[in-house]
């Protein structure tokens, strides 16, 4: 490995480099590692325009160069690399829609890097890795795409620092207006227009991106799967196709009170959101079990916040996902119903619909690699974001043995990261080599 501008990059690598492609994931795994990494709770602090965010966009430029990549950046600060230039005109007469450089709309890949507040070290990254090692594959097996092919590092996709999911995605998709994710705040009431001007972006420059998104012909994110649907179902068969994401939402829920001393006024006298708070989070879960899918209240804020003082606010995040979305619509009414009993208001600060992937694309990619198993999702990803922005998308997921997610235990073993970019290789392949 080499050091560019204090960020650590792998050589681009000849064909016999690449004889052992666990070695190469390994040391590219190691590089990024230890970006924002907590030392106490072993999890991933990674979240949008802050330091590490600024570590991670700069080991993915630096990893782009070492492969002489072309690198673009859009209206949002999602970054693009390209190998060959997508907005070439396809040749004339050439069915397969490319010229000599690979013009046309591009074959794109990729994921994120940020994370969720001491999230795992997979979720996002090993898209991010695979996509990279892919071009590599492809480059030592001397294979000339004759469509382009491009990664993508979206940015926010957790929505951890901000509150909304897919921030990136979703503002150059016209998902998400501009005014909205520039007014949106953090825990310290930093808007995310004040986070871009301190990360030296300008926040005017937000908006949907309709020239990025013509590059894209087709999208395939590959991420490891955040649960254990693959390893009950197939325990020989490392990775998976995506077919669909479930609808899923997220809720703010503010409860008021009063602000008083825990240790002088009478229960009798108190008004105390946390009740309102405590009322509301039970009835998410039994509203779940009620309507048969799951929801869950992970993020809390409570005014003044000190433990010898009645809080006078509290402000709560639901969640709220599953394969019906009229049974997650009517869970969160539920809830809504209790949250409004305690003085409550329930706002819907984000909601995506059920995203099929395109059909005819998860039946080539599965028939591509194999036959391999195809299976529906909880999670949500950007290529759901694409995909319902019109974008032909699909992805694939890499077994997750435990299931964990979203925590310093998430793992997936190395030998089936490297079966994942295998078949991402493979998927390139034929996507970018052959008919659409």
């Amino acid at each position: 490995m080499r050091s560019n501008g204090g960020v650590t990059t792998t050589p681009r690598p000849d064909a016999p480099a690449l004889a052992d492609l666990r070695t190469r994931f390994a040391a590219m795994w190691a590089a990024l590692e230890p970006v924002g990494r907590d030392g106490r709770s072993g999890g991933y602090r990674r979240f949008a325009w802050t330091r590490e965010d600024h570590d991670l966009r700069e080991w993915f430029a630096a990893e782009c160069r070492a492969r002489g990549l072309d690198l673009t950046t859009d209206r949002m600060g999602n970054q693009w690399a390209w190998w060959g230039d997508p907005d070439a005109a396809p040749a004339g007469g050439n069915k397969r829609g490319g010229n000599e450089r690979g013009g046309g709309k591009g074959i794109v890949t990729g994921s994120h890097l940020d994370s969720v507040p001491d999230g795992g070290a997979f979720d996002g990254p090993l898209g991010v890795v695979s996509a990279l090692l892919a071009i590599d594959a492809l480059r030592a097996k001397g294979f000339e795409p004759h469509r382009p092919i491009g990664i993508v590092n979206f940015v926010d996709e957790e929505g951890a620092r901000f509150g909304v999911a897919c921030a990136g995605s979703r503002v150059i998709t016209g998902a998400m207006t501009a005014d909205r994710a520039r007014s949106l705040t953090d825990a310290d009431g930093t808007s995310m227009a004040e986070a871009l001007r301190a990360a030296g972006r300008n926040p005017d420059a937000l908006g949907p991106d309709p020239e990025t998104l013509r590059r894209i012909g087709t999208f395939v994110e590959l991420h490891v799967e955040q649960g254990r649907a693959l390893d009950l179902l197939d325990e020989e068969t490392p990775v998976a196709v995506g077919s669909d994401i479930w609808p899923h939402g997220r809720w703010r829920v503010d409860l008021a009170g009063e602000a008083n001393h825990a240790g002088t006024t009478r229960l009798a006298d108190r008004e105390d959101a946390m009740l309102g708070y405590a009322a509301t989070v039970l009835a998410a879960r039994s509203a779940a079990e009620a309507r048969g899918c799951v929801a869950t209240v992970g993020k809390v804020a409570v005014t003044p916040g000190g433990v010898n003082a009645i809080p006078s606010h509290v402000t709560g995040w639901l969640d709220a996902r599953g394969a019906d979305a009229d049974a997650v619509r009517a869970a969160v009414q539920d809830v809504r119903a209790v949250a409004e009993q305690h003085g409550g208001v329930v706002t819907e600060e984000s909601w995506t619909p059920t995203t099929a992937f395109d059909p005819g694309l998860v039946r080539r990619l599965a028939t591509r690699l194999g036959g391999i198993p195809v299976l529906g999702t909880g999670a949500g990803h950007d290529a759901g974001i694409l995909a319902n922005a019109g974008v032909r998308s699909a992805m694939l997921f890499v077994r997750n043995p435990t299931g964990v997610s979203h925590s310093p235990q998430e793992w997936a073993d190395p030998a089936d990261c490297v079966a994942g970019v295998e078949a991402l290789t493979s998927v390139l392949e034929d996507l970018a080599g052959g008919a659409r």
